[in-house]
């Protein structure tokens, strides 16, 4: 059977089955794609999209491509002026991406609350962006507030409001953040919009709506870095179908998704194999009025053709991460009737190569926020009086964890500032602070020793940025005394080659404890061992815990601490805990006694301390909530 459109017969559904396989450079929804430039009697759209860039401004990776070729790549100079190329020559063109635009682990732009990104963003021309997990990792409110309306949030000059390339005071981005399935779960209303329509020049004084359909990582209120108790997200699959039926009850034909969660398909960026994950699972169930579907979050590289339930190929597409890719769809819309003309659909991943001159004004704007962020971070925050060390005695214990779990339990007793508006519980202040500092799975929340190379001890911005901190919020929820416990034995567990890993908790300044190294792993503490503010820890009674989102999610591999009641958040590691030296002003390293070893000389000579690490630490490396990104 054939379709006629135009003064062309295409491929249907049936024919185009054989090319729905990952076909490489580019990816053609039928063979009659390949001809689609010609076709000058359909509307013309070009969508481009660049997902998870996490602020790297700079940055250089190397991606394979067909039969193994490898590119280096990244950076918004090179990325700014392959889009010009792209752009060149269409009419109608849009750039957006999928999510996790700003927040992640670089200090350029981190310490300066992503204002950097935004600019960047703004000067290319950035139309809209899927809201990602990240995008929620301070609040719904600085997302909405500060990133989208640029109002102050809160400190001008030092939590924001920086002044940008232009001598300009942060005023927010000239693009907007949606979602259709994160909603406050008092409510049950979207967080932010849940689709937007763009309108193309269809020529003769006409436009054609297209409409996105944006999603959010299923379970990202409960990942560490965004832990949003307010908030909850919907199923991915009904919400889509959902908002597609709208958007053509609307009268609009043309439909993309673009979704913040993400697959595996194989390592050449051009094409797909073996694909598999929750985006590829929707891909083939979401309804057959979506045209098209970009995806993020799993910071993976793949472009190719999957049918939709009825059988019509579509792209599914992922771009990378970091600014290493650059996605181009091409949509052919019937200038009737606006739909898209899917067998004429053709995708490609293009890499942002370094290998052609960058636009200067898009590298004048990165390296201006490098510099300055440079600058920023040589300020004295605080001094210490002594270096604070990751180095452990045979407890376990060491000045920088005693230091990382002091922060934590003053963290956990601070009042929560309105703009941090996504609890949904009272702050209970914390009765005490256990933080993970070598965990048996997992990163722990110190990055480094806290040592200062000034003749007065000063501590700079810089250094305390680096020493703490992934990027998690420190949360304070009930837990029992038996769960504090339980968690405590915990730290001992015994590996498959039969010796005993010791994988230990650092403990606030209000506690005390000692174990029996020589006892069973799983009966070494005592309850009555444990001191709270001078008292034995009793197991039937409840404690404001304060912890990293981290551990109480599982991250990092306590069990005991699954459970947990009425969570609230605290600001993020990294910027709070450089609100929590300045505040200090002068820090000196308490004595190694908060946590003591009984019959040391009795224990197994197999028992293991992990060794502090000085790899550095990204959130490509973090697992979230119940899987690890495989990219």
């Amino acid at each position: 059977m054939t379709q006629d459109l135009g003064r062309r017969t295409f491929l249907t559904a049936t024919g185009a089955m054989a090319t729905v396989a990952a076909i490489g450079t580019p990816a053609y929804a039928t063979e009659d794609a390949r001809d689609a430039a010609t076709a000058d009697e359909y509307v013309d759209v070009q969508l481009l999209n660049i997902t998870d860039l996490h602020g790297y401004l700079h940055g250089s990776s190397v991606i394979t491509g067909a039969a193994g070729a490898r590119y280096t790549v990244g950076g918004v100079g090179y990325l700014a002026a392959h889009l010009n190329r792209l752009r060149d020559g269409h009419q109608n063109s849009i750039f957006f991406g999928p999510g996790d635009m700003f927040s992640g682990w670089e200090f350029d732009a981190e310490s300066v609350a992503d204002e950097s990104t935004v600019e960047a963003l703004n000067r290319m021309n950035f139309r809209f962006s899927s809201a990602g997990n990240h995008e929620f990792d301070k609040s719904p409110a600085f997302l909405t507030a500060h990133m989208e309306r640029g109002i102050p949030f809160p400190e001008v000059g030092w939590d924001d409001e920086f002044v940008d390339s232009t001598g300009r005071r942060f005023r927010g981005a000239r693009f907007r953040y949606y979602s259709a399935n994160v909603v406050w779960s008092a409510t049950g209303r979207t967080v932010v919009p849940p689709y937007n329509i763009e309108w193309v020049d269809a020529g003769g004084g006409r436009r054609l709506p297209i409409g996105f359909i944006h999603l959010t990582a299923f379970g990202t209120e409960t990942m560490p870095a965004s832990f949003q108790p307010a908030l909850r997200t919907l199923d991915e699959v009904e919400t889509v179908n959902r908002y597609a039926a709208l958007l053509k009850r609307r009268g609009v034909n043309a439909i993309i998704l673009s979704m913040h969660d993400g697959a595996v398909a194989g390592s050449d960026f051009n094409s797909g194999s073996d694909p598999s994950g929750p985006a590829y699972d929707l891909a083939r169930q979401v309804s057959p009025d979506v045209d098209a579907i970009v995806t993020g979050h799993w910071h993976c590289r793949f472009n190719m053709m999957v049918p939709d339930p009825n059988g019509v190929p579509r792209p599914f597409v992922e771009a990378g991460y970091n600014g290493q890719l650059i996605n181009e769809i091409n949509v052919r819309l019937d200038p009737r009737t606006g739909k898209v003309v899917r067998e004429l659909t053709v995708s490609t991943n293009h890499a942002n190569t370094q290998d052609v001159t960058p636009d200067p004004e898009l590298q004048e704007v990165a390296d201006y926020w490098l510099d300055f962020a440079t600058k920023r971070g040589q300020t004295a925050i605080g001094r210490v009086t002594a270096p604070f060390t990751r180095t452990r005695n045979t407890a376990g214990e060491s000045t920088m964890g005693d230091l990382a779990a002091d922060w934590a339990y003053w963290s956990g007793r601070q009042p929560i500032d309105p703009t941090n508006n996504g609890n949904a519980y009272p702050n209970v202040p914390a009765d005490l602070a256990l933080i993970a500092i070598a965990p048996r799975v997992g990163q722990g929340v110190v990055g480094g020793d806290l040592v200062s190379t000034a003749s007065d001890g000063a501590v700079t911005l810089a250094q305390a940025f680096k020493a703490v901190g992934y990027g998690d919020p420190v949360v304070t929820a009930t837990v029992t005394g038996q769960q504090i416990h339980d968690a405590l034995e915990q730290q001992w567990t015994t590996g498959t080659d039969g010796k005993v890993v010791f994988a230990p908790f650092a403990v606030s300044r209000n506690v005390r404890y000692s174990y029996d190294a020589s006892g069973p792993v799983g009966d070494r503490v005592d309850p009555a061992d444990v001191l709270i503010d001078g008292k034995p820890l009793d197991v039937t009674r409840k404690y404001r815990l304060a912890t990293m989102a981290y551990t109480f999610v599982q991250g990092d591999g306590y069990p005991a601490l699954a459970t947990f009641d009425r969570p609230v958040r605290h600001p993020r590691d990294f910027e709070n805990f450089v609100k929590y030296v300045r505040a200090q002003k002068v820090l000196t390293p308490a004595p190694l006694e908060r946590v003591t070893a009984k019959n040391a000389a009795f224990a197994p000579r197999a028992v293991e301390v992990p060794a502090p690490s000085d790899e550095p630490r990204t959130g490509n490396n973090l697992t979230y909530g119940s899987f690890h990104i495989p990219c």
